[in-house]
C-alpha cells in the first residue's frame, strides 16, 4: 500500500452519553491521509471510546464519521475495512499463528493459496517469519502483540485502529515495540489512530498528538508543540512535568517576586500569568550566567539519585517547589544548600491566569 491510497478520517460533533454522563461531548477531529495520530488522555477521558465508534463496535448518539468520501456511521465493524489491534490482543487461542492471522482474509473469501502467500508476508512484517505453525500459547508477549497485528494489516486496509497495544509489555520490551510500530507505519503508509494514556508513547510515536479530557479534545498538535507550547493547564501538566510559577506581566516587561525576566516573547496581555518550568529546562548555575538566562535563587529541600540524574527539589523565594534535574557525575547539592537555578530566556513560556494555577 502507498500513502496516497491511505484514506483520511473526518469525525463531526460525535457524542455519546451512558446516562447522566456525558463520556464524548459534541467531537471534532480530522486525520490526514497516512498519518500516525495519538488519543491521549487519562483513564475515563473518552479515547477508547472515540476509538471504539471509528471501529464501529459502539454507537453515538450523533454525529458523523467518514472514512474519505464515504459516511460509516451506520456500518457495522466489518464492513468498514479497517485494521484493529486489541489491548488485549483478542487472538483465538484454538488456532495456530498462521489460522488466526488468515482469519480475516477468510472472512473476505479469498482463496487459500494467496491466503497463504499474504500470511507468510504479514508474518515476515513483523519479523516472525516461520512462525505460522506455532500454537498461541508457546508466543511470549511481544511476539502476540505482533501477531495480533500482523492480523489486523494482512489484508491491507487503508486505517488502522490501536487500542492500547503495548500496555501489557515490560518497560524494555514495549519501548523497543514503539520504534518497531513507527517503522512499520512508514512503510504500510496507512492512516493509523492509536489510543494511550502513556505520554511518553505518544510523544515517541505520533505524527500529531490529540489530547483528551472529560470527552473534549484539548489539543491537538504535533508532539514538539504539545509538550512545549501546550494551549492550557491540563494539557502542561499531563504531558511531562510542569510546575507553574506566578509572575506579573506589565507593558515594561514580566517580574516574578519582583525579580525582572527574560522572556521569548511578551504575552499580548497584562498581569498575573505563570511562568511552566520543566526539570530539564533549569540548570544549577555553577558561575555568572550569560544575560538571557533568568536567575531564581532557591533552597535545596531534597536531592533523588535517579541513576542517569539526580532529581533535586527547590523551593523558589515564594515558596513555589520547583525540580531540576542535574548529571550524576556531579555532586548532588546537600539539602538546605541555597542555589542559583539558570532559565533561558529561549525556555520561557507563559500561561494566561485563567490557565494557570489559581
Amino acid at each position: 500500500m502507498t500513502r496516497d491510497a491511505a484514506l483520511p478520517i473526518a469525525v463531526r460533533q460525535l457524542t455519546k452519553s451512558y446516562g447522566t454522563v456525558r463520556v464524548l461531548d459534541a467531537v471534532d477531529l480530522d486525520v490526514h491521509r497516512g498519518e500516525f495520530l495519538t488519543l491521549l488522555g487519562p483513564s475515563g477521558s473518552g479515547k477508547t471510546t472515540l476509538l471504539m465508534m471509528l471501529a464501529g463496535f459502539v454507537r453515538p448518539d450523533c454525529g458523523s464519521i467518514t472514512f474519505g468520501e464515504r459516511e460509516v456511521i451506520r456500518l457495522e465493524p466489518h464492513k468498514r475495512d479497517v485494521g484493529m489491534v486489541f489491548q488485549n490482543y483478542a487472538l483465538f487461542p484454538h488456532m495456530d499463528v498462521a489460522a488466526n492471522i488468515a482469519f480475516p482474509l477468510k472472512l473476505r473469501g479469498v482463496d487459500r493459496v494467496e491466503t497463504a502467500k499474504r500470511v507468510e508476508q504479514a508474518l515476515e512484517l513483523v519479523k516472525l517469519g516461520g512462525y505460522g505453525a506455532r500454537r498461541i500459547d508457546q508466543l511470549s508477549g511481544g511476539q502476540r502483540q505482533r501477531i495480533a497485528l500482523a492480523r489486523a494489516i494482512v489484508f491491507e486496509p487503508r486505517i488502522l485502529l490501536m487500542d492500547e497495544p503495548l500496555s501489557a509489555l515490560d518497560k524494555q520490551l514495549r519501548e523497543h515495540m514503539q520504534i518497531e510500530l513507527r517503522q512499520l507505519h512508514e512503510r504500510l503508509g496507512m492512516t493509523t489512530v492509536y489510543v494511550t494514556h502513556d505520554q511518553r508513547e505518544a510523544l515517541t510515536m505520533s505524527d500529531r498528538i490529540a489530547v483528551i479530557d472529560q470527552g473534549s479534545i484539548r489539543q491537538i498538535d504535533t508532539p514538539k508543540t504539545i509538550y512545549e507550547r501546550p494551549n492550557n493547564r491540563f494539557v502542561a501538566e499531563f504531558i511531562g512535568e510542569s510546575t507553574f510559577v506566578k509572575v506579573d506581566v506589565t507593558s515594561s516587561g514580566c517580574t516574578f517576586n519582583g525579580t525582572p525576566l527574560s522572556l521569548a516573547a511578551q504575552p499580548p496581555q497584562t498581569g498575573p500569568h505563570y511562568l511552566m518550568i520543566r526539570p530539564e529546562r533549569l540548570a544549577i548555575l555553577q558561575r555568572d550566567p550569560a544575560d538571557d538566562v533568568n536567575v531564581l535563587p532557591a533552597i535545596v529541600t531534597a536531592a533523588i539519585y535517579q541513576g542517569d540524574s539526580v532529581l533535586v527539589h527547590a523551593s523558589l523565594s515564594d515558596g513555589t517547589m520547583v525540580s531540576v534535574r542535574a548529571s550524576a557525575s556531579s555532586q548532588a547539592p546537600l539539602v538546605g544548600a541555597h542555589l542559583n537555578l539558570g532559565l533561558n530566556a529561549t525556555d520561557t513560556y507563559l500561561l494566561p491566569p485563567e490557565e494557570g494555577v489559581q
